[in-house]
């Protein structure tokens, strides 16, 4: 239980990297927590009128998400991952590792310790985590999203279904055990949670499009 620990942890400390907040106190001297919507992810830096830095908030947030899952993927093929005394396997199926290292990132980034435990929607860091983790259901969700969010503009919308895609995506094309899965369904499952409030909007008809004007109250993403 040790190395799922270990894995769980560095991962949530990465994920909690806030991005977004420290691109804007270093660069504008601002706090973007008091700005917009209050959150820390890319679409309220972008929305504070900092477009390139949210587009840095974007990578780096995906980046990190990216890099929680690579580092599992070393532990699970290191030498502190094998049992047996005549014969060597892993203590832990690397794929779940790697399952348990996305959790942890995305809800870190959620729930960053460093700034109260009020961070974004993890939406960011969910792709870089899928990425490395089921790279090919990552693909049709990221699909989905684009498509969406070029018709309707609703950023909001597009990383809803996205979410909701992923799972389904990642049971009919990759290769994975029930657990392993069910670990990542979580993931999306804490992205349409954070979205409980644009969703109230989107039933009303009053979400905030992307590209539009600038609003006093912008939505909470990313």
């Amino acid at each position: 239980m040790s190395i799922y620990l270990i894995v769980a942890v560095v991962a949530y400390l990465l994920g909690s990297i806030p991005f977004g907040y420290l691109l804007v106190r270093i660069f504008r001297g601002e706090d973007i927590r008091q700005t917009g919507s209050g959150n820390i992810g890319a679409t309220n830096v972008a929305r504070s009128g900092a477009k390139g830095l949210g587009i840095a908030t974007l990578v780096l947030d995906a980046l990190k998400g990216a890099l929680a899952v690579w580092l599992a993927i070393l532990v699970a093929g290191s030498k502190y991952n094998l049992c047996g005394d005549f014969v060597e396997h892993p203590c832990a199926p690397p794929l779940r590792l790697m399952a348990l290292a996305a959790l942890g990132a995305v809800l870190g980034h959620v729930f960053p310790v460093w700034l109260r435990f009020k961070g974004g929607k993890g939406v960011a860091t969910a792709l870089g985590v899928f990425c490395v983790l089921f790279p090919k259901a990552i693909l049709l969700a990221l699909a989905i999203f684009i498509l969406v969010v070029a018709i309707t503009r609703y950023v909001s919308f597009g990383s809803i279904l996205g979410a909701i895609a992923f799972p389904v995506a990642a049971y009919f094309m990759q290769n994975a055990d029930w657990l392993s899965l069910l670990l990542a369904s979580g993931v999306s499952v804490i992205i349409i949670l954070k979205h409980h409030q644009n969703i109230g909007r989107l039933l009303a008809g009053t979400e905030n499009r992307f590209g539009g004007s600038k609003p006093q109250v912008a939505e909470k993403q990313l």
